[in-house]
């Protein structure tokens, strides 16, 4: 059983995700394996040097050099993702393969984005109030306005996403109602219930 775990920037996924692992529950994190591919010696710093010459330094890539690269360019985002995509399925293949027969969450920024939701068997949604993810987001270091609205307009909308869940987690809670809310959901999916 494949929980699909998203959420727009700010909302608290990554937490809701330790969680998730805190209940023993195997978490695929998408964003961890792309850091871990372009990482120092990772398998596809080559490949992005190629396709984005000077976006590495000591046989890593420097993932500012590269956003700026692809930022508001539809084109060379799309080259990135192509690079990227097939290589984060590769590793999500054999960590399925590793947990065969457990309950695992795939945790996926970009699930609906992506398509990824024809990979999972349930989706859980994770959510706050815009006011709450805007002050979060725009607290990040580097973080700008402008780049915020450049991120979420990339993103399907809150309200949208949450529409489409099977579960929704709030996060402008505690973290004990959160990880409640989380529990509740593992017990759901392994009885086989809907959200």
């Amino acid at each position: 059983m494949i929980i699909g775990l998203t959420g727009s920037i700010g909302m608290g996924k990554s937490a809701v995700a330790a969680m998730f692992a805190d209940e023993g529950v195997p978490v695929f994190d998408a964003d961890a394996v792309v850091h871990q591919l372009q990482g120092r010696g990772g398998r596809l710093v080559s490949a992005i040097e190629a396709a984005f010459p000077g976006s590495t330094v000591d046989s890593a890539v420097d993932r500012g050099r590269l956003g700026a690269m692809v930022f508001g360019d539809d084109a060379a985002l799309a080259r990135l993702e192509r690079l990227v995509h097939p290589a984060v399925a590769a590793e999500r293949a054999q960590f399925l393969e590793r947990h065969r027969g457990s309950l695992v969450v795939f945790d996926i920024p970009l699930l609906f984005e992506t398509g990824g939701t024809a990979n999972v068997d349930t989706i859980v949604v994770v959510s706050a109030p815009a006011d709450v993810q805007r002050a979060r987001v725009l607290a990040r270091a580097g973080m700008t306005p402008e780049k915020f609205a450049a991120i979420r307009a990339r993103q399907t909308p809150d309200a949208e996403k949450r529409a489409r869940a099977d579960f929704v987690i709030a996060t402008d809670t505690s973290f004990d109602e959160t990880r409640a809310q989380v529990r509740a959901v593992i017990a759901c999916v392994k009885a086989g219930e809907g959200g």
